[in-house]
């Protein structure tokens, strides 16, 4: 092997090996993306879970709350009958 064969030698290896650490390099900042994104990924699933569980509360809070918006709908009802009967009697009498 001629020196020039040798010397084309090293620096074909040397190509190669350098392309392998840049593949090396891209694939660990691919893990890195990947990782961030995971965390950024659950950081918004617990959002959301913070979210459906304060809707959930809210629900059960207005669920706590109809009778009594029942009850004074029903009550309201009741005062506007009373009123119409009045004017209709007003009306008659």
């Amino acid at each position: 092997m001629t020196n020039e064969e040798l010397k084309q030698l090293v620096e074909s290896n040397a190509r190669t090996a350098q392309a392998m650490l840049d593949a090396m390099a891209e694939d660990r900042q691919e893990r890195q993306d990947l990782r961030e994104g995971m965390i950024r990924l659950q950081n918004v699933v617990e959002r959301l879970t913070n979210i459906q569980e304060g809707v959930a509360n809210l629900l059960a809070s207005v669920d706590s709350d109809r009778p009594t918006i029942l009850r004074k709908l029903t009550s309201i009802e009741n005062k506007v009958d009373r009123l119409l009967e009045r004017e209709e009697e007003d009306e008659r009498g």
